[in-house]
């Protein structure tokens, strides 16, 4: 781990939770899947804790909570397809009715942008979804490569998710830092051989450890960064 404040050549952001805060959206796509199948519906604080590992997961969570409070069984695939295509085509039109970037977010990458810092985006978000934000959030950032949930490739923590960024940065790994909300994002760039920096406004609690270092503001970040 480096043992200064420099700024890193190469940071590869989270999205949900890191960059933009989606947890609004994504709770109501989600319940509106639930309620198409007069199921129990789920509140913010627990969808904060079902977000993270891909929307297919996340509607098969919810599912299965409203499930058994019904004391059924589990959901089988084909109710987890039908009802991730109910979510799909609700979010797709409701993506941005309520998520924004967190404050001070754009004047960070700006910032970073202008000192010639290269950055990339690593979601487990579908990657339609993570293109249309982060293209509608940050259009002034030529990131060099925006990865979400693609068929055939591999989710965080899979260390090739970094070795993808790093082959299209053109960079080493000494040179990057994976920044994100969730121990997820904090196994994959121990994974991939890169720093961690974990985020103290997202959607699960995380704390400094010995493993990576932590920023519990925008402005801490910041500081973490530029140094």
């Amino acid at each position: 781990m480096k043992e200064n404040t420099t700024c890193y050549r190469l940071i590869i952001w989270d999205l949900d939770g890191t960059l933009i805060d989606t947890i609004e959206d994504l709770a109501a796509a989600v319940n509106h899947a639930l309620e198409q199948r007069k199921l129990a519906l789920h509140s913010l604080a627990d969808y904060r804790k079902m977000v993270g590992h891909g929307v297919r997961n996340l509607v098969q969570q919810a599912l299965g909570r409203s499930l058994a409070a019904e004391g059924a069984e589990g959901p089988d695939d084909n109710l987890i397809d039908a009802a991730l295509k109910d979510f799909k085509a609700y979010y797709t039109t409701h993506i941005d009715v309520h998520t924004r970037p967190y404050p001070g977010i754009p004047e960070l990458l700006a910032d970073l942008h202008a000192a010639g810092v290269k950055m990339a985006v690593a979601s487990n978000k579908f990657q339609a979804g993570t293109e249309h934000l982060i293209h509608e959030f940050f259009p002034e950032i030529p990131f060099v490569a925006i990865l979400g949930n693609r068929e055939g490739y591999p989710l965080k923590p899979d260390p090739e998710i970094v070795g993808e960024v790093l082959r299209a940065s053109g960079l080493g790994k000494e040179d990057a830092v994976m920044v994100g909300d969730s121990g997820t994002d904090m196994r994959t760039a121990a994974n991939g051989g890169i720093d961690g920096i974990a985020v103290g406004w997202g959607y699960r609690p995380m704390a400094a450890t010995p493993d990576y270092r932590f920023a519990g503001s925008v402005s801490e970040l910041r500081e973490l960064l530029f140094g």
